[in-house]
């Protein structure tokens, strides 16, 4: 084939595709625009769907390698650690790299590195709670022209010129605002807010709607807390021309404020916490931003806060331009579960009963799929609230009820039994039922325990799913707006919840020994398979499609010894799934914990339509674009000894030029 006829065919290829894109519909719930990915979720609503479609199920097993870029050489963050999905607007892609969170523009056919900017050291960044390469950046434009939105470890924001990385004067002041300012702290210069109130950052990137720059937080882990004080993490809306804070959402209302009275004595003068720290969605069209809200101080006691805390562990919407509560929904009241909302709400269009519906559908660790009018906040489904175990914690005070949505069913174990211990063989489910023994069995929302329990003897509380199961970090879910089918990733995780009263680390009076579970009898696991699954809802119906283990079985299973004859089902690996969804499949990396594997599944059925061995895991969710006629699938991949990087997956030339027009 002559060199002109290739060029002829790549301008027409592109000049289709860009037809075919440009006369779709662009909104909150449908997908990536014009074959680019401007936004973490691909848009405004987190679908993390695009429709293009060069790749799919006659060509997805040619995938290869296209390019890679190393994060690693960008600063001391581990090697192995790359929790960042990149955006992609008109052939540039935009990531965060290293521990300073440097923003880099990349070529997006080739990998090369075009322009970087890191802030330079100072104390803030020293001490932040968050010293990590973030989960992203923003993309918006201002008069046409394209602009960078980066949130560092120190809790600045910053503005960067798209084309050439420089900060944009008239932002804030030299392109930086000082977020730990607003917050109602005073703010020393150089060191931020006394240490003593706690320590704030943010490790998600912002989103910008309407010209509004809206700007959440995350803190340290709240697994032991050395004081019951700390910084809230209220929510603002920023000018997006000159970085003026236009206002401010308290999330542990004040006097007078809807929810104050939610707050029994003066507990909303001193409880921090309750950030925003997962990414956030919003409806342009609605003129509507999601947040998605964590728990109070801290993770597993709350003598010190009595009441059901709002906004903790919540849902909220708020008025993009005003920064008013329009509706509010609270997942959990009084959270001592660590159940903290940790992805980003998907909004799709569904029909439900023959009623169109705007919705929002909310994946949560508790393994439920919250579903809402996005508009009014009512549920799309039934719920109720239903009556729980008290605590016996002294000094706790938890809720006598929480909310339980009645449909779609939940897409996560929620509690631990004896029948759902482990029981390969006769001897380790005799083991596995010796080692649960020690602690307290119950379903959903049983309340913490003491370490050591005078009455009953008991070593802690199983919490199921645990701090790190259910629907998680990684994004959680897609969602089809063609056929308003979601898919969750989930992790089959419990946590085991140990209370003690140690002066030493702690003023409060109980912290938790940590979040994690226990290990199975021999170092197995102690719940029966499958480890990690991704599961298929149809939104119309509420019924379940498909549920598929996340992975094969690992050798750690396979080759154990006390294993040897036993026929094992395929269990997947303890990983979260990342998802991105396009107009033919459903795309998948293991994640972090799991095999170097990326799929391609059938989005009908769930079957494996390809696997293409990667140099990596999986670090976070994929994303995909069209880029010079040729679609890609970028990841970042990173594993102990694997130095982590940006993978850029395509198909061979030659099989773009045999495409059926």
């Amino acid at each position: 084939m002559t060199q002109n006829k290739d060029v002829k065919i790549r301008l027409m290829f592109w000049l289709l595709s860009f037809t075919v894109l440009i006369v779709a519909p662009v909104s909150a719930q449908h997908g990536a625009p014009n074959g680019d990915w401007p936004y973490w979720g691909g848009d405004a609503g987190s679908t993390r769907y695009s429709a293009l479609d060069q790749i799919n199920k006659n060509n997805v097993q040619k995938l290869e390698i296209a390019w890679r870029w190393y994060s690693a050489n960008y600063g001391p963050i581990p090697e192995f650690y790359f929790r960042a999905t990149p955006l992609e607007v008109g052939g540039v892609i935009y990531t965060v790299a290293g521990e300073r969170r440097a923003a880099v523009a990349i070529d997006a056919g080739t990998g090369e590195t075009l322009w970087m900017w890191r802030m330079k050291n100072n104390p803030r960044w020293e001490k932040s709670p968050r010293r990590f390469s973030g989960r992203g950046l923003a993309y918006s434009e201002v008069d046409g022209e394209g602009r960078i939105i980066v949130v560092t470890p120190g809790y600045y924001m910053v503005m960067l010129d798209a084309a050439t990385g420089r900060p944009v004067d008239g932002f804030g002041k030299d392109g930086t605002i000082d977020l730990q300012e607003g917050l109602g702290f005073k703010v020393d210069p150089v060191n931020g807010i006394d240490p003593k109130y706690g320590l704030i950052t943010h490790g998600s990137p912002p989103i910008v709607v309407n010209d509004i720059i809206v700007v959440g937080n995350a803190h340290g882990r709240g697994y032991y807390p050395k004081q019951k004080e700390n910084i809230p993490g209220h929510i603002r809306g920023y000018d997006i021309k000159t970085g003026k804070q236009r206002w401010i959402f308290h999330v542990i209302p004040k006097p007078g404020e809807y929810g104050h009275d939610t707050w029994e004595g003066d507990s909303w003068t001193y409880t921090g916490n309750i950030s925003s720290w997962a990414t956030l969605s919003a409806d342009p069209e609605l003129n509507i931003v999601y947040i998605p809200t964590d728990c109070p101080t801290g993770d597993y006691y709350g003598g010190h806060r009595h009441g059901d805390n709002l906004y903790g562990t919540a849902l909220v919407a708020l008025n993009v331009k005003t920064g008013k509560r329009i509706w509010h929904q609270q997942f959990v009241k009084h959270d001592i579960w660590n159940y903290d909302t940790p992805t980003a709400p998907n909004l799709l269009d569904i029909r439900v009963k023959r009623k169109k519906i705007k919705a929002i559908v909310q994946a949560t660790k508790q393994g439920w799929a919250y579903v809402f009018d996005r508009k009014t906040g009512k549920p799309v489904w039934p719920m109720e609230e239903r009556k729980v175990p008290a605590s016996d914690v002294p000094g706790e005070k938890t809720s006598p009820t929480q909310l339980y949505p009645t449909w779609p069913l939940p897409f996560e174990l929620q509690e631990v039994t004896v029948d759902e211990l482990i029981d390969f063989t006769p001897e380790l489910r005799a083991q596995a039922v010796e080692l649960a023994s020690k602690y307290r069995m119950g379903p959903i929302f049983t309340p913490p325990s003491l370490a050591e329990d005078p009455e009953d003897g008991t070593q802690g509380t199983f919490v199921m799913p645990g701090a790190n199961g259910g629907a998680n970090i990684p994004g959680g879910a897609v969602v089809d707006p063609e056929t308003g089918i979601f898919y969750v990733a989930s992790e089959k995780r419990h946590s085991v919840i140990r209370l003690v009263n140690d002066p030493e680390k702690s003023k409060m009076n109980y912290i938790s020994l940590g979040p994690g579970g226990i290990r199975g009898p021999q170092g197995l696991q102690l719940l029966k398979p499958p480890y990690s699954r991704i599961v298929a809802i149809d939104m119309n119906t509420g019924k379940h499609l498909w549920n598929i283990p996340n992975g094969n079985t690992p050798k750690s299973l396979s080759e154990h010894p006390a294993l040897e004859g036993v026929d094992l089902p395929q269990t997947g690996n303890m990983a979260h799934a990342g998802l991105v969804i396009t107009k033919t499949l459903l795309f998948s990396g293991e994640g972090r914990g799991g095999d170097p594997w990326f799929r391609a599944y059938d989005k009908k059925t769930g079957e494996v339509v390809a696997e293409i061995e990667l140099p990596a895991q999986t670090n976070h969710p994929p994303m995909t674009y069209m880029h010079n006629g040729k679609q890609y699938i970028v990841m970042p991949v990173a594993a102990p000894g694997h130095p982590a990087e940006l993978v850029a997956l395509a198909l061979p030339d030659e099989d773009e030029e045999e495409l059926e027009w």
